[in-house]
């Protein structure tokens, strides 16, 4: 397979003509006339690269950007004492200039020729990296083959957001040094990318000739401009309450739309994020990057079509919503939160998987996070899995969406050793739209003319607009301001 140098993948994704290099001579850590300066002296002249990292800037769909690109044909992309200090200076001087960072790592690691001085460069480069983020600043990664050593264990680990090439090598330890070490090959299928991102290590697996619109879709939303997101009209609420036990047959249709039919329909520049990045994957809680009309958000739904197939709200998924909450809250994004679940899984895994305890974090990170949160009651919203989304600045419910302890059938079985009270269980716990409403639980109603289910793009669209017009308001508020409101608005609930 045909892989593109630094340079040309640099070419390929930045705007034509748009490169401005940000290097000068590196400085030379090998003695005179040494072999490792001979090393040096021939890297340079075969590659036409000066070291193993290039950086500079460009524009990206017209966005300015820093960009640090590894070359791995100098000297296998190892980093030594220049390579880390060009890194470092680069990452500083994005943060100071407030550049989104592009990363594009392929090495080896250390380099070997100057030992443990190297070695512990990678402190420094982690350090500049977490500088940056601090600063509110978004950083991408794209992880070339091959990625390995300390470069994937510091800079090449810390994206907000992690893409690869097909088929690349990305492990911690290469194979050649494992088998040299141990006696037998390392097993296939691990270290490559398309594995990773199965296992939730990455968030996409794509081309360098596809990275482009990539990059410009996830920088759409991460760098976006807040101060220009615009109020619009909400959805005007003309609404025939339906019976609690009606609300919930038709939050239950199977071809309701839910939070994949909300992103396809009513939002652009989407871009699934995949997993925690830590290993934990579920496919049942879908974590994105969107833009509803002008507002930019990060967004974390419950799918409960996988949630009812093959993979039930477990400890995993709330992982991945509490990554999609630290996102928001670093880069300062508008979080939308998207419930709908029958309820969370209940098994022996999940229970030894800590999963009230990941409720209660979802819930502890969520009433706390700086970022402006609006939650929508898409359909179902059972137990503990619907309330570790729900708490938020703004709460949204379509018109047959609703809110309990238990799915109906479960408190009935409680009071009456029976399912059969399931409706009548419904109306007394006063979990419909217009009840939430009417106690302080919800702000908005969305109405469904006559079911989601038979307008689902006239729906979904209504959804949109209402979530552009809560996100402009709640980014009109001063943080402050709109933090207590919140913390206010829980502290009162049914007092």
């Amino acid at each position: 397979m045909s892989r593109p140098d630094a340079r040309t993948l640099i070419e390929t994704v930045l705007d034509p003509g748009s490169w401005k290099s940000w290097d000068a001579p590196p400085a030379d850590p090998a003695e005179p006339g040494s072999s490792y300066a001979d090393e040096l002296a021939a890297a340079r002249a075969k590659c036409g690269y000066d070291e193993a990292v290039i950086t500079g800037e460009g524009l990206l769909d017209g966005c300015r950007v820093a960009v640090v690109a590894s070359e791995f044909s100098f000297m296998a992309g190892s980093i030594g004492v220049a390579a880390a200090e060009r890194i470092t200076a680069a990452v500083e001087r994005a943060g100071r200039e407030r550049l989104p960072l592009l990363a594009a790592p392929a090495s080896g690691g250390t380099r070997m020729q100057e030992g443990a001085q190297a070695f512990v460069q990678m402190v420094k480069i982690t350090a500049a990296i977490q500088g940056h983020r601090a600063l509110g600043l978004p950083y991408m990664v794209y992880l070339r083959h091959p990625t390995t050593g300390g470069v994937l264990a510091s800079w090449g680990s810390l994206a907000h957001v992690t893409a690869a090439e097909p088929g690349a090598l990305i492990g911690f330890m290469g194979p050649r040094v494992f088998e040299a070490l141990h006696g037998y090959p390392f097993p296939e299928g691990v270290q490559v990318a398309e594995n990773l991102f199965q296992k939730g290590l990455l968030d996409a697996v794509v081309s360098a000739d596809a990275l482009r619109p990539v990059a410009i879709r996830a920088l759409g939303v991460l760098a976006a401009d807040r101060s220009a997101v615009e109020a619009g009209e909400p959805p005007e609420e003309d609404l025939r309450p339906a019976e609690a036990w009606e609300a919930i047959t038709r939050s239950r249709r199977d071809d309701r739309p839910g939070v994949r039919s909300l992103l396809k329909l009513a939002a652009t520049d989407t871009t699934p994020l995949s997993g925690t990045g830590t290993g934990d994957n579920e496919p049942g809680l879908l974590l994105a990057l969107a833009r509803f009309g002008s507002a930019p958000a990060v967004v974390l739904g419950q799918d409960r079509r996988i949630q009812r197939v093959s993979a039930p709200l477990g400890p995993a998924a709330l992982r991945v919503a509490r990554r999609g909450v630290r996102l928001a809250g670093e880069l300062g994004l508008p979080l939308v939160t998207v419930v709908d679940t029958g309820g969370a899984d209940l098994s022996k895994a999940a229970e030894e998987g800590g999963l009230a305890a990941e409720i209660a974090r979802c819930l502890a990170e969520l009433v706390m996070l700086d970022a402006p949160t609006v939650c929508l009651l898409l359909g179902e919203g059972a137990g503990g899995a619907a309330l570790a989304l729900l708490p938020a600045d703004r709460v949204l419910c379509a018109q047959h969406a609703w809110l309990s302890p238990l799915p109906p059938e479960g408190a009935s079985a409680i009071l009456y050793r029976s399912v059969d009270f399931a409706p009548e269980i419904a109306r007394l716990q006063r979990i419909r739209a217009t009840d939430l409403r009417r106690d302080g639980i919800v702000d908005r109603v969305i109405p469904e003319v006559p079911d989601a289910a038979y307008e689902p793009r006239a729906f979904c669209e209504r959804v949109g607009r209402a979530l552009e017009h809560e996100i402009a308001g709640l980014l009109r508020q001063d943080p402050a301001d709109r933090l207590a409101a919140r913390l206010a608005r829980y502290r009162t609930l049914g007092t």
